[in-house]
């Protein structure tokens, strides 16, 4: 159900106003003074505003004004007097959606909200597809859960406040983190990504703050780091929970002042917009020790929990169609057949890796699949424990009919997800067992979407 924001100071207008709203199927929320109307948007948002233009604290203009940067994306309709056709041009001109001269028909009342919903909705579309974009997957929300998360999201995206996102590996921080920047007034600057779980602690500083020449062994000319090439954007943090304390420090500094400081270099100022994620209860690493409390109440001033794909089933099928689509074109296969055997199957699966182990499921039963078409019986035997072939036996060559290229990938993909899960997700562990060094197996861990960048 759509949410109106009222705001007008005679009390017999806000009462026609409501009923007309509600009676058209709108939750309406009510303000009798302009202030009231933008403490109230702050603490609940709205899809739609419905303002009048003369009010006693502050006018209409002035609450367009800020509402324009508390979330540039929702629709405000002016309600105007007779004869302020001119007023109501200029607020047209200043970002309002539309404006209604009383008194007013109801029918256009309630066609104007419902465009105005509309645009709202399109406006969050579009955000979503430019996060599709750029990270190349796909933000499916057809579950309640994802459409509740989705709703937060419209409304904390364009304030310019810090987001803790939390969930299961696997589970899409990443994608919700671009679909925030996306919605922010910050979309058209860059978004900047860092995974603490992927660098070295001894080389973290240096990646996040930057250094300058001669800073240290190695360092042969200075080098800006993720902080100073996000300014003006958004820099998204994941796995936060793997910082050392020491770099903590300096995070918080950075969100308590906007102040870093390279390694071996003099303090700067930066505008960034930080995102940060982790699958870490943050609350017992403070209580264990290894996290600041100060930089946990500094990141949880909006905490987001992304939902496991276990709580959204609903979202199987749309994300297993979506991942035919990438991966059958990549693989240069024609159209696939999906059984809905193997949907309902793989809807009904708990996926302890979550979103991103079902598009890795996907990707290595396309790449293995001998015709196209996906079965309930080919994903069993893709389950299956492997035998141990004797030592005469030669392998058979999985998908023949696919590019070498593509072949070879599926079997190394299956292999290292195979070790990786063996190891506890250990990295160093899983690097030894495959006798290749730990960067080595980050890169093909990213690679092949076994761990979020």
């Amino acid at each position: 159900m759509a949410r109106v924001l009222v705001i007008d100071d005679d009390a017999s207008l806000r009462f026609t106003l409501e009923a007309v709203l509600s009676d058209a199927g709108f939750q309406v929320d009510l303000a009798t003074t302009g202030r009231s109307g933008l403490a109230a948007f702050e603490a609940s948002g709205a899809d739609v505003v419905l303002t009048d233009l003369a009010m006693p604290d502050i006018d209409g203009m002035q609450v367009l004004r800020e509402l324009r940067v508390l979330d540039p994306s929702v629709p405000v309709l002016m309600l105007t007097a007779h004869g302020s056709e001119r007023v109501a041009v200029a607020a047209i001109k200043a970002g309002a959606y539309d404006y209604l001269p009383k008194p007013f028909d109801p029918d256009e009342l309630v066609l104007a909200v419902q465009r105005g919903v509309e645009m709202r909705d399109l406006r969050l579309q579009n955000a979503r597809l430019r996060a599709e974009k750029s990270l190349s997957r796909t933000l499916v929300a057809e579950s309640a859960a994802m459409r509740r998360l989705l709703d937060v999201v419209a409304r904390v995206a364009p304030k310019d406040v810090t987001v803790l996102l939390t969930g299961e590996s696997g589970a899409g921080k990443d994608v919700v983190a671009t679909t925030i920047h996306a919605h922010s007034r910050r979309a058209e600057r860059p978004m900047v990504r860092f995974n603490a779980a992927a660098v070295p602690s001894e080389l973290a500083e240096s990646e996040l703050f930057g250094h300058v020449k001669g800073s240290f062994t190695g360092a042969t000319a200075n080098r800006s780091g993720y902080f100073q090439e996000a300014h003006r954007g958004t820099l998204f943090i994941d796995e936060i929970g793997e910082l050392p304390l020491g770099i903590q420090a300096k995070v918080l500094r950075a969100l308590q002042s906007g102040e870093i400081q390279p390694v071996g270099g003099r303090p700067q100022t930066v505008d960034v917009r930080l995102i940060v994620a982790t699958n870490r209860d943050l609350e017992a690493e403070v209580a264990a020790g290894r996290f600041r409390e100060d930089l946990f109440y500094r990141l949880n001033v909006v905490p987001l929990r992304v939902p496991s794909l276990r709580d959204r089933r609903e979202d199987v099928g749309p994300l297993v169609a979506a991942f035919v689509h990438t991966y059958g074109d990549r693989y240069g296969m024609g159209t696939v057949d999906v059984d809905p055997e193997l949907v309902e199957g793989l809807a009904a699966h708990d996926w302890p890796g979550n979103v991103r182990e079902l598009e890795n499921t996907i990707a290595r039963l396309l790449a293995l699949a001998p015709d196209d078409r996906l079965t309930l019986e080919s994903w069993r035997s893709l389950s299956a424990p492997p035998r141990r072939p004797a030592a005469s036996t030669t392998s058979a060559d999985p998908g023949p009919s696919l590019p070498l290229r593509a072949r070879i990938e599926a079997v190394e993909t299956s292999i290292i997800a195979d070790v990786y899960q063996q190891s506890g997700k250990n990295q160093s562990e899983t690097a030894r067992r495959l006798g290749i060094s730990r960067p080595a197996l980050i890169e093909k861990l990213h690679k092949y979407g076994l761990i979020e960048r």
